[in-house]
């Protein structure tokens, strides 16, 4: 393991849930890599000169600016090397190594995580085996493993940055909001929560709701004005509100 960060984290966490033999954990920073070794039950290392080489895979799940450096330095002919990047291409190995891919966790990873996620697993090789290598090992901690070229990989990264990453800044905002009108925000953990599990069975689209949908302009009016002293907020809330009036007839909902 390649990195000691949330991914590398939680991505060793599976693996030893998966009884996979960790053959040890490299990190620039020492502590960082003792400390997931010690939770690994495994060797660590600071130093890639001191890089085991007995393993079968180096999975490198460090971030992405960091990736072509790494490729550049490590040195494991023979061996399969692969990143955890959803928005670097495989190509990065190029060159330097002859067995090489990606092994992509479609997920938000965080090591203070108390249970382990499930993780759908996009994976891609730069020939048969390595792609074949990968599925088998991935199938052994997912129920959910695809192929998916750079192409497609970047496009899924892209779209989960905007489920993810932009929602959870919604609710930061929402919070804030609640926060400076003294309002309590936990009230609406269980809305957040219904949401998301409705998405289970309806497509989003289907399960939009709100003022924005029925083209309540009174409504609308009225949270414009209430926003007038959060210009980032009233910004979100005007491109959101037009975007579902254009993408929705308008009826009862």
């Amino acid at each position: 393991m390649i990195g000691s960060g949330h991914v590398a984290t939680i991505l060793a966490r599976k693996f030893v849930a998966a009884k996979h033999e960790i053959a040890q954990v490299f990190s620039q920073t020492e502590s960082h890599a003792k400390q997931l070794g010690s939770e690994c039950g495994c060797p660590f290392t600071s130093d890639l000169n001191m890089l085991e080489t007995s393993a079968t895979l180096y999975l490198v799940a460090v971030s992405d600016d960091a990736i072509p450096g790494l490729a550049k330095e490590l040195s494991l002919p023979g061996k399969l090397v692969a990143h955890t990047a959803g928005a670097v291409s495989k190509d990065v190995f190029e060159g330097t190594h002859d067995l090489y891919g990606v092994l992509y966790p479609l997920q938000s990873l965080r090591k203070e995580l108390l249970a382990l996620p499930d993780i759908p697993i996009l994976v891609d090789g730069n020939n048969t085996d390595s792609t074949a290598a990968l599925i088998d090992f991935a199938k052994t901690f997912s129920d959910q493993v695809e192929t998916a070229g750079d192409e497609e990989r970047l496009k899924l990264h892209l779209a989960g940055v905007v489920v993810n990453n932009f929602s959870n800044r919604l609710y930061s905002l929402a919070e804030n909001f609640c926060k400076k009108e003294q309002v309590n925000f936990n009230l609406l953990r269980p809305l957040i929560t219904e949401t998301a599990l409705r998405l289970q069975w309806l497509s989003p689209t289907d399960a939009q709701t709100g003022p924005a949908l029925r083209n309540d302009q009174e409504t609308i009016l009225k949270h414009v004005e209430l926003l007038r002293h959060y210009p980032e907020l009233l910004e979100v809330y005007e491109v959101l509100t037009r975007s579902i009036i254009n993408d929705h007839a308008y009826g009862d909902h």
